[in-house]
């Protein structure tokens, strides 16, 4: 990171900058510090957190997931003291894993809206360093599509085996077929309570309006891979569409996205949802339980260490193969490697278009 370039962070409408403490770091994290750059409210009212006044100065309460503590406290608790230093404030955080809110209390209104926002800015950034552990999706694991992919995959190995890189270890698990529409870190049950009622939201808001309360449905067909080279393919996916033509199946995926990001939610990555369905990916080589991976996951690194296969024959081959019509019905917040009782991830909340 470039001093005189230093990476920015908007949080609440506000642009931060993060300047990096050279520091030895504990836990394999770097511990950084982060300091309120132009826009910064500490010598003004701030409207994005209410900031109370008690009998002893001011005090101001924020929300923290439990596991992300560590990084507030710091090594030997250092940041946190560093912190109450600076602002000239104290912070009272919970006990580890004990779900609750930090509170930020001090003399001077301006101290406690400095430590405020660079808490604020210390867990958007320690958030984004973490594994997602859910993601929206559309089930694709209806039997005649998990039918399908069994031939799919038997055909293949039939035909391709001897191409480079070629396995059945590469093959999705049937039960786990689905489209996923973004992912999320939530690191609490309140998290995972907030993504649930967004979701209801959104049916009440504009599903309910574009799927008329009946199920969608689409159709699975055709292969296709992700990166630029056919003969170095790490994943290949199947192509979705509506049987109707129409790009309802889009518009709600881009809607939904579109809302759980500007929750703070989820992170955006893309323009717009790229609806697929992994079916072969070269992540499940070493960990069958493996799930789609996001740039911004922490396991990034697990890609350098991929060995891709050879996809051109399976692109010639399986170019239109029909892996079979599917009712889309619900949307689910998915536990990400979990199971149900049907071999689908577990879900912690869905929305329903009927």
């Amino acid at each position: 990171m470039e001093v005189l370039r230093p990476t920015l962070i908007r949080i609440g409408g506000r642009i931060y900058r993060k300047n990096l403490i050279q520091e030895q770091a504990y836990h394999a994290e770097e511990e950084e510090d982060f300091y309120a750059g132009p826009g910064d409210c500490a010598d003004e009212p701030c409207d994005a957190f209410v900031v109370e006044e008690t009998e002893k100065g001011f005090q101001c309460r924020v929300e923290v997931p439990s596991p992300l503590y560590k990084y507030i406290i710091g090594k030997k608790g250092e940041t946190k003291k560093r912190l109450e230093t600076e602002t000239r404030t104290s912070i009272s955080i919970p006990r580890p894993g004990v779900e609750g809110e930090i509170v930020i209390a001090g003399e001077q209104r301006g101290g406690v809206i400095s430590a405020r926002t660079r808490i604020d800015v210390l867990v958007e950034s320690v958030r984004k360093k973490q594994p997602f552990t859910h993601f929206l999706s559309f089930a694709l694991n209806q039997p005649v599509v998990q039918e399908r992919f069994l031939q799919f995959k038997e055909q293949v190995l039939e035909k391709c085996s001897k191409d480079p890189g070629v396995s059945s270890s590469l093959f999705q698990n049937p039960a786990k077929l689905h489209l996923t529409l973004g992912t999320l870190v939530l690191l609490s049950e309140q998290e995972i309570r907030k993504a649930c009622e967004l979701l209801q939201r959104c049916k009440e808001d504009f599903v309910d309006q574009i799927t008329g309360g009946s199920p969608l449905t689409v159709e699975v067909a055709g292969v296709e891979y992700m990166n630029d080279d056919p003969a170095m393919t790490d994943v290949l996916y199947a192509k979705v569409h509506m049987k109707d033509g129409s790009d309802r199946l889009q518009v709600i995926a881009d809607k939904l996205v579109e809302r759980f990001v500007a929750s703070g939610l989820m992170l955006k990555e893309w323009d717009r949802v790229k609806l697929h369905a992994t079916v072969m990916n070269t992540l499940f080589r070493k960990d069958p339980s493996a799930e789609e991976r996001s740039s911004s996951a922490s396991g990034k690194s697990s890609f350098k260490e991929r060995e891709s296969f050879n996809g051109r024959n399976i692109l010639k081959l399986f170019e239109n193969f029909s892996f079979g019509e599917v009712q889309l019905d619900s949307v689910r917040l998915s536990q990400r490697f979990s199971s149900d009782a049907a071999g689908y991830y577990a879900t912690s909340g869905q929305l329903t278009f009927s």
